[in-house]
């Protein structure tokens, strides 16, 4: 027998429940989404292809960076990963234009061709932007070369 014997009370139980739940994870959403629509939250860029499987994964967000490469054939990955400073993140966020992130453009993928493919990924709270092999923008690849260097300099040496 139910511990709870009024209908009325079995169904309304659960709503509540419900509802606190939901309006929990709404004001806690509020308080981690950055205030600006187009602040840059995540940056992602990978080199990956190649006979061997070569491949190279760079994931940035505001406090750290994580690195992962090696040979798929030769069964090599190594990681490395560290935090990073605000001044840091500034200067990697600030080579990215987000006005200009809808117009760049990607080429086909050249994996199947044993060829390596370059991508970016970079996050706002509003969109997510996925490129790949866009070095065929001309116009707009000028950023992405930037951040390419400014990760450079941060990311270990060597393989």
């Amino acid at each position: 027998m139910s511990a709870i014997k009024n209908l009325g009370l079995k169904i309304f139980s659960p709503i509540l429940l419900l509802l606190i739940f939901f309006s929990c994870n709404n004001k806690q959403d509020e308080k981690n989404s950055p205030k600006n629509p187009n602040e840059i939250t995540f940056i992602g860029y990978s080199d990956v292809g190649g006979t061997l499987g070569d491949y190279k994964i760079v994931k940035v967000t505001k406090d750290s960076i994580h690195l992962e490469q090696g040979v798929a054939n030769n069964k090599i990955h190594k990681e490395w990963h560290s935090a990073i400073t605000p001044q840091i993140w500034k200067n990697i966020s600030s080579t990215i234009d987000v006005r200009t992130l809808d117009k760049i453009k990607s080429s086909p993928s050249k994996q199947s061709v044993d060829g390596i493919d370059e991508t970016f990924q970079i996050r706002t709270p509003k969109k997510s932007h996925v490129y790949v092999n866009s070095y065929i923008d001309t116009i707009h690849y000028k950023q992405f070369q930037e951040l390419k260097n400014q990760l450079e300099i941060i990311l270990p040496k060597g393989k």
